[in-house]
């Protein structure tokens, strides 16, 4: 029988944070919309076409796609490109920044999300850690260089019923081979890291600030579980909001086995009674 969440305790150790790290699996969107990939039916549900022709998605997050089949890697990515754009973010991204606005160090997020939902919802671009990197952002697949820049100038044309870019691919600005998303795929021994070491190293930093440190793991699954382990090996309480796989490794871990929209709303209303 499923323990009932200690939402009570959960407030408890929000009010007396002075520090919030907010880490996120893909799990967090699913209350905006987006899609989770859970499973490769759940992947072929959401793309049809590429269910169709058998191809997983490690198989499209994948440096080879591009160098095999660039249209259609990049029909999926222009086509999640765009999803992203057009998404915004649910009430649980102000939420959390309720709960940072309490504490002297504020918040600090790790996710392994190429979304940019964090910096849509309004959070600081310096207090963001994308482990996996940005689709907002390219580089050279040919790795001409190891420069990278940003996408907003690629508004990628995707034939959905195909899954292919119907538009000119974006390229790369030294020597015009076709540009990659600069996210960490499966595979890849391409990506350039600088970006995302860049915001790793400021996490660092600031955690060495924090006093009494909480953790909000939101949607974090354990197939690729650099998230869940962010969360682990930091001390101080640990949160972790997970519809499926919420245990916990020891005590001073608090399970919430919820969405991750309704478990923020839910620890909200008994933080409301801390406040003045």
């Amino acid at each position: 029988m499923t323990t009932p969440p200690d939402y009570d305790r959960c407030a408890r150790l929000l009010n007396q944070a002075d520090g919030l790290l907010i880490t996120a699996g893909a799990g967090l969107g699913v209350d905006s919309g987006l899609p989770d990939f859970r499973g490769v039916h759940g992947f072929w549900r959401a793309y049809p076409a590429l269910g169709q022709a058998r191809i997983a998605f490690e198989q499209i997050a994948n440096p080879a796609a591009f160098a095999a089949q660039p249209r259609l890697a990049w029909g999926f990515y222009g086509h999640r490109l765009n999803l992203y754009r057009q998404t915004t973010p649910h009430q649980g991204f102000a939420l959390l920044r309720r709960f940072a606005e309490r504490m002297t160090h504020g918040a600090f997020v790790f996710t392994s999300n190429v979304d940019g939902q964090f910096h849509k919802a309004g959070f600081d671009a310096e207090r963001i850690s994308e482990c996996h990197g940005s689709i907002h952002y390219l580089q050279c697949l040919d790795g001409c260089h190891a420069g990278i820049w940003p996408a907003d100038d690629f508004q990628p044309a995707v034939d959905e019923t195909r899954c292919v870019l119907t538009n000119d691919f974006p390229r790369c600005r030294r020597c015009a081979a076709i540009a990659r998303p600069n996210v960490l795929m499966f595979g890849d021994w391409g990506w350039h890291d600088a970006r995302s070491a860049a915001q790793q190293e400021r996490l660092t930093r600031w955690l060495r600030q924090v006093e009494r440190l909480v953790v909000i793991e939101i949607g974090a699954g354990t197939n690729i579980p650099t998230v869940r382990l962010m969360g682990e090996r930091c001390r101080g309480e640990l949160i972790r909001i997970n519809p499926d796989e919420a245990q916990v490794p020891n005590g001073r871990c608090v399970p919430v086995a919820a969405r991750g929209l309704a478990a923020l709303q839910a620890i909200a209303q008994r933080l409301s009674a801390y406040e003045a």
